[in-house]
């Protein structure tokens, strides 16, 4: 299918992860079996020492399992056992994520959400940040955060210089639809203009309860057509993650409705104009070369992507999602499907 990381696994399991090609994130109660109001450190000192030294030495250890979505209240004592996996195991995630924007204050545990992030990153000092937002809801469109949330999320990282990861829908349950193709690439290729650095899935098997259905894997074990649709745009980000990963997010920028608490273009963005209801995120390479990542953000209709320039490059290429190469921007190439993305670079 396309991914690279399992979360979360007991220490037994590694074996199988190793077997399967993928990094698995440890989860034991040793690591993340705590009342995190009241972290007795001793305790926690030795209990994750021992797992620790269990797994160490696994190859496919990719980080341990704190906490998903804390309170403020419990940072603290996430920040006490993170310390001893970051003594013990350096390199590795302790493993904490973080709630969405829509959440309320009082499960928050500050005055606002972007206090919750800064909080938590003077705190615990993570390696990575990592949240969640479920934003497709039943009858279509998506909901009036996202887009928020990941300017909050971005705004963050960059003033900490830490990567992000978003965690977004692959499943129906309340009242958020089955997620289609469409609603896949959408979510992926506007993490990623935003600048995410890894892309996490909620969830890869239908949960065997209330009105859970259609996650990749549905409740008797089959592959349903999210499966194929997230294998398509797992594929996809693996040909471009080699350059993705040396890309520094310069701006990102709306064109046609700009969402709640976003910009439009302004007079160092790369691209001037744009038709349709597209979002663009301006990279500047390791190399110094400059790069766009332009989205159609319409569910519905495909559109020709002829950006005007502000400043007119003299080549233009767009990297291939399907094998990693660059080539002439022209012709069919130009056409994007909804939520469709396509990286360019630009040569001035």
């Amino acid at each position: 299918c396309g991914l690279t990381v399992a979360g979360f696994v007991p220490p037994a399991a590694l074996d199988n992860c190793q077997a399967a090609g993928l990094k698995g994130i440890v989860s034991d109660p040793r690591v993340g079996g705590y009342d995190w109001t009241n972290v007795d450190a001793e305790k926690a000192k030795k209990q994750v020492t021992e797992l620790v030294e269990q797994v160490k030495s696994h190859p496919a250890v990719y980080g341990y399992y704190l906490r998903d979505e804390p309170s403020a209240s419990f940072v603290p004592g996430l920040a006490t056992v993170a310390n001893v996996v970051k003594e013990h195991h350096p390199d590795v995630w302790p493993y904490i994520n973080l709630f969405p924007n829509y959440a309320e204050n009082w499960q928050l545990g500050t005055n606002g959400y972007e206090e919750y992030l800064e909080k938590f990153i003077e705190t615990c000092k993570p390696p990575i940040l990592s949240y969640d937002h479920y934003t497709l809801y039943e009858g279509g469109g998506h909901g009036d955060r996202y887009f928020d949330n990941l300017e909050q999320m971005r705004r963050v990282a960059v003033k900490h210089s830490l990567p992000f990861w978003n965690i977004i829908q692959s499943t129906a349950c309340l009242n958020f639809r089955e997620t289609s193709a469409t609603d896949l690439r959408w979510q992926v290729y506007t993490s990623l203009a935003y600048g995410a650095r890894g892309i996490a899935y909620f969830k890869y098997f239908s949960a065997p309860t209330g009105n859970f259905r259609q996650a990749p894997i549905d409740h008797f074990g089959h592959k349903t057509p999210a499966w194929e649709a997230m294998r398509q745009i797992n594929l996809q980000v693996a040909q471009l993650a080699p350059t993705l990963l040396k890309l520094k997010s310069d701006r990102v920028y709306h064109f046609g409705e700009v969402p709640k608490g976003c910009k439009g273009p302004d007079d160092d963005s790369l691209v001037k104009n744009i038709g349709g209801h597209v979002v663009v995120g301006d990279f500047t390479h390791e190399d110094g070369s400059r790069y766009v990542l332009i989205v159609n953000t319409d569910f519905n209709g495909s559109i020709v992507c002829g950006p005007q320039y502000r400043k007119q490059p003299s080549k233009i290429e767009h990297l291939s999602s399907y094998n990693g190469s660059l080539g002439s921007y022209v012709g069919e190439d130009c056409w994007l499907a909804p939520g469709q993305g396509v990286l360019l670079k630009l040569t001035f």
